[in-house]
């Protein structure tokens, strides 16, 4: 069972080990599938790498929290939005997880009021899948990403470094700034 860091107990995701002999000192660790991977030097011993991967992984729940699962919640969370960011005006028919989206996190439909999320924004932190909200629900009021639709965007303070975290991960494209 997955905890998330506002729970008392810890996050118990599955752990890999990867030993390698050119690491000589650093341990890395990255979640990937839900797996928290871990790379670590070889000749260091499980007693002295178990506690590093315990300071990893609160270190990782700090940055990972729950995102809405259902898409009522995720109705909820985009009204929120609505409200602080475009003043509550935009309305939509729909907005909902979908798990087809591969290349991109999020769609709008202006015309039919439709928006829909990939379900893979439930591994990213809250800030970059509010900000995903925000710029599909930016889309209900300017449907291209011209000047006047990055204003609307960047009314979200963490517009640029959600920008920066899809880049990083090679899912956002440079060019629709």
């Amino acid at each position: 069972m997955t905890k998330h860091a506002a729970d008392s107990e810890p996050t118990e995701w599955p752990v890999e080990i990867i030993r390698s002999a050119n690491r000589s000192k650093t341990v890395s660790a990255r979640l990937q599938g839900g797996v928290l991977v871990v790379r670590a030097p070889a000749h260091m011993s499980d007693a002295d790498l178990q506690p590093v991967i315990d300071n990893l992984r609160r270190r990782l729940e700090k940055r990972t929290r729950p995102t809405p699962q259902t898409d009522m919640e995720l109705e909820r969370r985009a009204q929120a939005l609505n409200k602080v960011y475009f003043n509550g005006r935009l309305r939509w028919q729909s907005i909902r997880y979908v798990e087809n989206q591969t290349k991109r996190y999020g769609s709008c439909t202006p015309a039919h009021g439709t928006i829909r999320l990939s379900d893979r924004l439930a591994t990213m932190p809250t800030w970059v899948r509010d900000y995903v909200i925000v710029h599909e629900l930016a889309h209900l009021q300017e449907a291209n990403h011209g000047p006047r639709f990055w204003k609307l965007v960047n009314r979200y303070p963490l517009t640029e470094r959600a920008r920066g975290y899809l880049m990083a991960i090679g899912l956002e494209e440079e060019q629709e700034t």
